[in-house]
Parts: structure tokens; C-alpha cells; sequence
């Protein structure tokens, strides 16, 4: 008998129905030579910390760093969970083999490796590797059934992120607990420290004392309007200084040249082409739907998830833009599928996908395709089946999924860019406009669904003639440097994405994306969490961090812990043991020097205690020496560390 391990119940019975297995039993289905089994959730865990050692299960300074000799495994203690896995695996222990059915990432496998190692599996295991739920996906990855063995790298790479978060999360947690936490005993508050949770409040932190502490400056602009058209003056500026940084100098400029005529002295058109936007990766449609209609990361997340099981779209977590190759002799069928809800398809229903650039040619883009640019999984897209039976929510996300597929295979919108430039008496004036000259795949975005290259407003200027000249009106306009602004749900995921920093262009983006924090599919569950944890707050759509989530990072200490760049590159060498290039007991040891350095520097910090010259205050932290908090009134403890 085949056992066939299924990632929850939904996906079990579907993918029975395609394998024929359609005798229900209590936790599993049966027939034609399978069993098809499912998981929910976490199955397993690591143990915890008294599991390990039963000294443990207090909370001493004394007793960390906690560093198992070995990693354990335990099934989680509630029935529903211990009542599926005594299903799991008394069909494993009688299976001649096992179907890992799990979901195709790294999570995703690690859940599944733990309930087999846990139930003592002992037969071959197979790989069932499919990008959709559709019947045609899972037939075809059920013929093209992979070893086991070929998913070890993930296998570790997900284990070593596992004990990474235990690691730290548990040590740190109890260390800086102990000793700053406020209260004692069961009144104590915990704080809460983890990998990714960790740096991504810094971040809000350090972004919100960025616009507390900003200092606003005034400047001023000179314009002036022509021919209803506005520009600006082009005056030089020394380096992180204005061109106007007075209203006496800026009044001096607007009375030579309002009694000057305006003469144009050059216009140029430039043609150009945009082209189609990204298809969409799990973070890039997050953003997209925090901004279009202010879902959160977890809310699109599970909207996804859901059309994903109703097989609608392709697998969600992942993090390319592109689609491989032999994705293109598809895509007349997956556009066949959805013509009767997107009339946009039709003028492409004729084009054949032959890869030849013919009138007749369905195109291919590096710009889509790109098999360097895909590794597990392509970017998301329909599957070509009928989006029947979805909620509002759901549709607003499949349309932003299928537009922007349909509009890849759209022409390139063809623009003008016209500058024009002119003087008024010795000073140079300049305006830049943009002309569409044909809508290419603009023209699939409805007005209702607009797409982010939609989001600037247009200058369309008048036809200027080089060497015409009139009256215009000069104005200087005072003008007030602006604060960075509070982070949205859709900015933090970008900066979880790049390790803090801010990157509009696409390909460094993708260059970024190897040494961003957290993964695709966990930054929503990071988020809630803080949410959670009272760490930030929703404020209509920004996100403020707490004093309680900013007390928190005054407190850390360690670099390693807070730096969105350092956690970055851990990033990085989990992206590298899938690949080979790093191995998991290097990383496992590496884990555990970070953790021993975390609690040595908490145990040998002395800020915050009583200070023991005067005893009334505390213990501070300079930049080279600890001192007191009363050194105003007199006391002059002070200690280099």
C-alpha cells in the first residue's frame, strides 16, 4: 500500500479524488492502492527547554546558555493533533511506501519529515513536487515523483531555522527577562525575543525616532507659469544644501526675471517604452493589496492560500517574479480558461505559443521568462481553472493576479518624454512631461484596478516651439522639509525584504532579496505577532511602535539581535544550505556561538542595576564606561566596560 501524506485535510481529499481513492475512513481516504493521510498545522515541535533537562524549567541566569546536545522532537500535546498522527503513523508503519504530499517549501517539508521521523517510518519516501492543486498538476507531479533524498538540503536548511529560533529565541528571551523585566515571579513580563520579530520591531522603532526627532527646514522654490504650464528654476545648490535656503536670496531671483520676458530655448521628445509590471511574488502582492485596499500581510496570505486550494492560482509563498520556461506552451490554455471573466484576453486567444516573434506569436520575455530567475516555484499566476464560488475579497486578489499575467503578454506602452527648457532673464527654467503614445498593456488595468505604474499623475504639455517667447507670473514658494513617513504593513514587508533599506528598481530589489529577513511566508505570521505582543499598533494605516516595543530594543544590547542586516546574511546562509553551498553543522555551530555571545554580553552588562556607590540610582551605559543615573546630583560611580 502507498501512503500519501497531505499538508491539511482540504488538500487530502483532492488529491485522493485525483488518485481514485474515494473510500472514506476516520482521518484518511482509501482505494486504488492508496491511502492519502493529512496533517494540520505543526504535527511536531522541537522539545522544550525541561524536556532537555529537567534543570531547566526554571527561569535562572545561571542555567544559560540552554544548548541541547541533541535536538528533539515531540508531537504536540492536543488530542485533535495526537489523534491524527496515531492515524499517520499506524498507516506509515504498515505502508510499503510514503508519498510526501506536503507543501513545497521548506516549511513545508521540515513538518513533514518530523511527523515521519516521528512515527518511525522506515519504508521508502517519495516526493510529490507540485506549483498548483489543479487535476492535470497533480497527475503530472504524481508521474514525475522525485526521491526523498533530492530534498535533504531543504530538509536541513528548514531544520537549522527551526533550532536557530529556538536557540535565540528561547535564550534570549529568558536573559533579557531576568534581567530587565519588570515584576517577579508569575507578574513578571516577559520579553519576547526572536530572529526575525526582533529586528523587524527595530526597524519600526528606529523609523518612529527618525520622525520624532525630526527638525524640519525651510526653503524656498522658485517657479514660474507659462502658458498654464508650470517650471521650475534650475539654480546651483552645494551638496545637502538648497538652491533657495533664504527668502531674502529667493526674493532677489524673483525680482530679476519678473519683468523678463520667458523664452523657450530647447524642447525634445524622446520616444520610449515601459513595460508590462513584475508578475506578482508573495511580497510584491502583499504590498500591492495593503495599498489597493488595505489588507493586511495575513489577511492576503491566507486569501491567497485559499485560491490556491480552490485551484485557481498557482503555489503562494514564493519569492520570484518569473516563470520557467516550460511554463510558456501553457499559457494559451491558462488565458483559454479565464477568457469569459477578463474580455483583455481576447486579443491574445489567436497567438500561438511557438516562441517565434511573428504576428502571430504569443511574445516571451526574459523579462517573464527567465529559468536562472525560478528555483522551487514560479511567480503566482492562474491556473487557468474558473474562479467559481469566491468571495469579494477573494476576487479583488485573483484579478490583481490575472491582470497582471493577461498584461505580460500585452505590447509595451510606448511613451514621449518631452523636457523643455526656456529662460527668463540669466536664470534657466526646465519642465519634464510624459506623453502615452499607445496603451499597450495599460490598457488591461481597468480604472477600478489600477496598477501601481498608473499611480503618478501625467504632465501632458502643450506643444512648445523652440525660440517663442511671452509674459509669465514668477512666484516663490515657501516650502517645509518633510519627516520620514511611519511605516505601512506594504513598506515594512518591502523592508523586511531588503534588510531595512529602501530600493524602488526592481533588479536591485532581486539582488537584495537573498539577504532579506524572514521568509516570504512567514513575515505576515511576524507581523501579527507584534501586533500581538503589543509591541506595535495600527494607526489608520501606519504602524507605531509602543513604548512598550520601544523600551524593548533600548534594552537589547546585542547588535546581532536588533540589525536587520545581520540577520539578513543569516538569511543568506539558510539560502545557501539549500544550495549546497553551506553545510547545516557549520551553521549549527555558528548558532551556537551567537547564542553563548547573546547571554554573555546580558549577564556582563550592568546597566540597569542598583548603583552601588550611592544606592539611590542606577547604572547607565556611555559610550566607554558605565555610570550612574545620579551623576548630576553628585555621584560619581563610573566603571569602564
Amino acid at each position: 500500500m502507498i501512503v500519501c501524506v497531505a499538508e491539511k485535510p482540504s488538500v487530502g481529499q483532492y488529491i485522493a479524488k485525483v488518485l481514485g481513492a474515494g473510500t472514506r475512513h476516520d482521518g484518511y481516504f482509501e482505494g486504488n492502492g492508496y491511502q492519502v493521510t493529512w496533517t494540520f498545522g505543526h504535527l511536531c515541535a522541537l522539545l522544550d527547554p525541561n524536556e532537555y533537562n529537567s534543570a531547566w524549567k526554571s527561569w535562572n541566569m545561571s542555567s544559560l546558555p540552554m544548548i541541547p546536545e541533541r535536538f528533539g522532537i515531540k508531537v504536540a500535546d492536543d488530542k485533535g493533533i495526537q489523534k491524527q498522527f496515531n492515524i499517520i503513523r499506524s498507516l506509515i508503519q504498515q505502508a510499503d511506501e510514503v508519498i510526501n504530499c506536503g507543501d513545497a517549501g521548506q516549511e513545508g517539508e521540515l513538518i513533514q519529515r518530523w511527523v515521519y521521523q516521528k512515527a518511525g517510518c522506515k519504508c521508502p519516501v517519495k516526493r510529490l513536487w507540485v506549483s498548483s492543486l489543479t487535476e492535470e498538476a497533480i497527475a503530472e507531479g504524481f508521474r514525475q515523483l522525485k526521491d526523498q533524498a533530492d530534498y535533504q538540503r531543504l530538509y536541513e536548511a528548514g531544520l537549522m531555522r527551526a533550532i536557530g529560533d529556538w536557540l535565540l529565541g528561547m535564550n534570549a528571551t529568558r536573559a533579557y527577562t531576568l534581567r530587565y523585566a519588570q515584576g517577579y515571579g508569575k507578574d513578571r513580563q516577559v520579553l519576547s525575543i526572536g530572529r526575525v520579530q526582533t529586528p523587524t520591531l527595530a526597524l519600526v522603532v528606529k523609523r518612529q525616532a527618525e520622525i520624532e526627532h525630526f527638525v524640519p527646514k525651510t526653503y524656498w522654490e522658485l517657479k514660474t507659469k507659462y502658458r498654464d504650464t508650470i517650471f521650475s528654476a534650475q539654480l546651483p545648490a552645494e551638496e545637502g544644501e538648497y538652491a533657495i535656503a533664504t527668502q531674502e536670496y529667493g526674493q532677489q531671483l524673483l525680482d530679476a526675471v519678473k519683468d523678463q520676458l520667458f523664452t523657450v530655448t530647447s524642447v525634445t521628445k524622446k520616444k520610449g517604452t515601459e513595460f508590462a509590471p513584475r508578475l506578482f511574488d508573495l511580497t510584491s502582492l502583499q504590498v500591492e493589496c495593503n495599498k489597493k485596499f488595505s489588507f493586511s500581510a495575513d489577511q492576503t496570505l491566507k486569501i491567497i492560500q485559499s485560491l490556491y486550494e480552490k485551484r485557481v492560482t498557482t503555489y503562494p509563498r514564493v519569492d520570484t517574479t518569473f516563470l520557467s520556461d516550460d511554463i510558456y506552451p501553457k499559457v494559451p490554455a491558462t488565458l483559454n480558461g479565464i477568457k469569459d471573466y477578463f474580455p483583455q484576453v481576447t486579443p491574445l486567444l489567436s497567438l500561438k505559443a511557438d516562441g517565434k516573434k511573428t504576428q502571430t506569436s504569443l511574445p516571451k520575455s526574459k523579462k517573464v521568462f527567465d529559468n536562472k530567475k525560478v528555483t522551487d516555484h514560479h511567480a503566482i499566476i492562474p491556473t487557468g481553472q474558473r474562479p467559481d464560488n469566491l468571495t469579494a475579497d477573494e476576487h479583488k486578489v485573483f484579478d490583481l493576479v490575472a491582470l497582471r499575467f493577461i498584461a505580460a503578454f500585452y505590447p509595451d506602452c510606448e511613451i514621449a518624454t518631452t523636457t523643455v527648457l526656456a529662460k527668463a532673464g540669466e536664470i534657466d527654467f526646465k519642465v519634464t512631461g510624459k506623453e502615452i503614445l499607445k496603451q499597450g498593456w495599460r490598457s488591461v488595468f481597468s480604472d477600478s484596478v489600477q496598477d501601481e505604474k498608473d499611480d503618478a499623475e501625467q504632465n501632458i504639455l502643450p506643444a512648445f516651439v523652440e525660440g517663442e517667447s511671452g509674459t509669465h507670473n514668477p512666484e516663490l514658494q515657501e516650502k517645509t522639509t518633510q519627516p520620514p513617513k511611519f511605516y505601512t504593513e506594504a513598506t515594512l514587508l518591502r523592508a523586511m525584504e531588503t534588510a531595512g533599506k529602501t530600493v524602488d528598481n526592481d533588479e536591485l530589489r532581486d539582488a537584495l532579496k537573498e539577504n532579506g529577513i524572514g521568509r516570504p511566508s512567514t513575515r505576515a505570521a511576524i507581523i501579527e505577532k507584534l501586533y500581538q505582543r503589543k509591541y506595535i499598533v495600527l494607526k489608520g494605516k501606519s504602524i507605531h511602535a509602543t513604548d512598550i516595543g520601544i523600551d524593548l530594543i533600548k534594552k537589547i544590547i546585542s547588535p546581532l539581535l536588533k540589525s536587520a542586516e545581520l540577520t539578513g546574511l543569516w538569511e543568506k546562509k539558510l539560502r545557501e544550505i539549500e544550495r549546497g553551498e553551506y553545510t547545516a553543522q557549520q551553521f549549527l555551530d555558528e548558532l551556537k556561538s551567537m547564542t553563548t555571545e547573546v547571554v554573555r554580553e546580558v549577564k556582563s552588562n550592568k546597566a540597569g542595576l542598583i548603583c552601588p556607590v550611592c544606592r539611590k540610582g542606577t547604572i547607565i551605559r556611555g559610550n566607554t564606561r558605565y555610570g550612574c543615573s545620579r551623576w548630576r546630583e553628585g555621584c560619581n560611580y563610573a566603571e569602564p566596560f
